[in-house]
C-alpha cells in the first residue's frame, strides 16, 4: 500500500471503479452482447470503447492507484463532451431526451471523479515526478 494515500481513499477509488463498471455493464454491455442491426459505425466504436473502459474499471478494483489514468480519461472526455456539445445544446434549448440523459451522466462523472481522486497523489505521481526516459541504455 502507498503510505501517501489513505485506506479510506483507496476504498473511495474502488467505489468509483465499481460504479463505472456496474453502470457501463448495465447500459453498454447488452448492446455489445446483442448489437442492434441498425447500429451506426461510430455508435459501435463508442460502445466498444466504453465496454473496454468497463473492463478496465474492474481492474481498478484490484489496483486503484495504478488505474487512476482511467479516471482521468473519464473526467477529460466527459468534460470535453459537456463543454463542446452538451452545454451549447442545453443553452440553445435543443436537448432531446437521449442527449439530456448523456448530459446528466457526463455531469455526474464531472462531479464524482474529482471527488474520488487523491489529487495530492495525482499531482506528485503524474505532474511532478520525472518522466520515463525516451531511449538509450538503461542505467
Amino acid at each position: 500500500m502507498t503510505p501517501d494515500v489513505s485506506t479510506p481513499r483507496l476504498y473511495v477509488l474502488r467505489g468509483m471503479y465499481l460504479f463505472m463498471a456496474v453502470g457501463l455493464g448495465i447500459v453498454i454491455w447488452p448492446g455489445i452482447i446483442s448489437p442492434p442491426p441498425d447500429l451506426s459505425h461510430m455508435a459501435s466504436v463508442v460502445r466498444s470503447v466504453l465496454g473496454a473502459v468497463s473492463l478496465l474499471a474492474l481492474l481498478g478494483l484490484r489496483y486503484p492507484l495504478q488505474m487512476i489514468p482511467l479516471l482521468l480519461f473519464e473526467l477529460i472526455w466527459k468534460s470535453i463532451w459537456v463543454l463542446v456539445f452538451g452545454l451549447p445544446l442545453w443553452l440553445g434549448q435543443q436537448l432531446d431526451p437521449a442527449t439530456s440523459e448523456s448530459l446528466f451522466a457526463c455531469g455526474m462523472g464531472i462531479v464524482l471523479v474529482p471527488l474520488a481522486l487523491p489529487w495530492g497523489y495525482v499531482w506528485r505521481r503524474y505532474l511532478r515526478a520525472p518522466g520515463d526516459r525516451w531511449g538509450g541504455a538503461a542505467a
